[in-house]
């Protein structure tokens, strides 16, 4: 083979392996360009329900039972300031601790069974 056999042989597979590259380069950009596509969509399908926390007039409060406190939106926690949610969380625990005893000394009565000092009212 001549020399110069060498150096056309060089040529295309330096041209191939470009095209190659260029190819797969293309191809990436497509892929990548595809998912922050559908980034944005989902962004836009989930990000809408966490505006209307944020918004005061959002949605009207759903109406609790009788006695209790309206119930937060789903979400809302992630918005709160943390002494909140620790308030929330305290009060919410004491309330179903009251409810349990409530619970238990009606249990009990309705058994005929002798109460718990800790679960008699004194006030």
């Amino acid at each position: 083979m001549p020399w110069w056999s060498w150096i056309l042989i060089w040529i295309a597979l330096v041209a191939v392996s470009l095209l190659f590259y260029v190819l797969l380069g293309i191809r990436l950009f497509r892929q990548f360009m595809a998912t922050v596509k559908d980034l944005g969509a989902a962004g836009e399908r989930f990000g809408a329900p966490l505006a209307n926390l944020t918004e005061p007039g959002g949605q009207p409060e759903p109406e609790g039972e009788p006695g209790r406190a309206p119930r937060a939106r789903p979400g809302s926690a992630v918005f709160a300031s943390p002494m909140q949610m620790r308030h929330d969380y305290l009060t919410s625990k004491s309330s179903r601790r009251e409810e349990r005893r409530q619970r238990r000394v009606q249990r009990k009565a309705d058994r005929g069974q002798p109460q718990a000092l800790r679960d008699i009212e004194f006030g």
